[in-house]
């Protein structure tokens, strides 16, 4: 897995204009290639008078899915230049759609290769993208007697604290980063006195 990657927070569309022909690029968050399919249908079907909708999204912290069309621009033109700008960014789970409504001046293929790529590198300079890193899970188990304390500091410090159980033991699952786990867990050991339990399980991405 790789350490962190970028995407889209929310939704959303910016339009620029090259020689009388208007690029929108609509932006999107998408867990799942099927998300990225429908966001590209609806956008299809609002903008079914355009002239073009091109598309592109990658899915996977590793980008493992890489997809793009063209939709009847000069083979290579439009998905693909779009496709470019997406993971030269770093950017993942992510679905780009550029629609554009032809201006009656052609652009040539150097003029589309810029014109879609620059319509997705402007759209995310534009709309913002935010960096997600990868985390250890782990779950922390204290009495409730010392669990406040360690909630505390916890939030105090900055942790990622992403579920707190209480039962016969307070339970907190946290996220933390792979070069903290050795000093976290002799700082438990200290706060608590030992008493603490300490548990690594898998990994996930959060929020830088």
């Amino acid at each position: 897995m790789q350490d962190e990657y970028r995407t889209v927070a929310h939704g959303g569309v910016h339009e620029t204009e090259v020689n009388r022909s208007r690029f929108l690029c609509a932006l999107a968050p998408a867990a799942t290639e099927r998300e990225a399919q429908d966001f590209i249908a609806s956008v299809r079907k609002e903008h079914a008078d355009a002239t073009h909708n091109c598309w592109a999204y990658v899915i996977g912290a590793d980008a493992a899915v890489q997809k793009a069309s063209d939709d009847g621009e000069p083979g290579g033109t439009a998905g693909v230049p779009m496709l470019q700008m997406l993971l030269r960014r770093d950017m993942r789970y992510v679905v780009a759609v550029v629609t554009r409504y032809y201006g009656g001046v052609k652009l040539g293929a150097g003029g589309l290769i810029r014109a879609y790529g620059g319509a997705v590198g402007e759209a995310l300079d534009t709309l913002g993208t935010l960096t997600r890193r990868r985390f250890r899970l782990a779950t922390v188990s204290v009495d409730h007697q010392r669990a406040g304390k360690v909630l505390n500091d916890l939030h105090s410090t900055g942790r990622a604290v992403r579920d707190v159980r209480y039962g016969e033991e307070v339970t907190v699952e946290i996220g933390l980063p792979d070069a903290d786990v050795d000093a976290f867990r002799a700082w438990l050991a200290d706060a608590t006195a030992g008493t603490a339990g300490f548990e690594l399980r898998g990994e996930a991405y959060g929020d830088a």
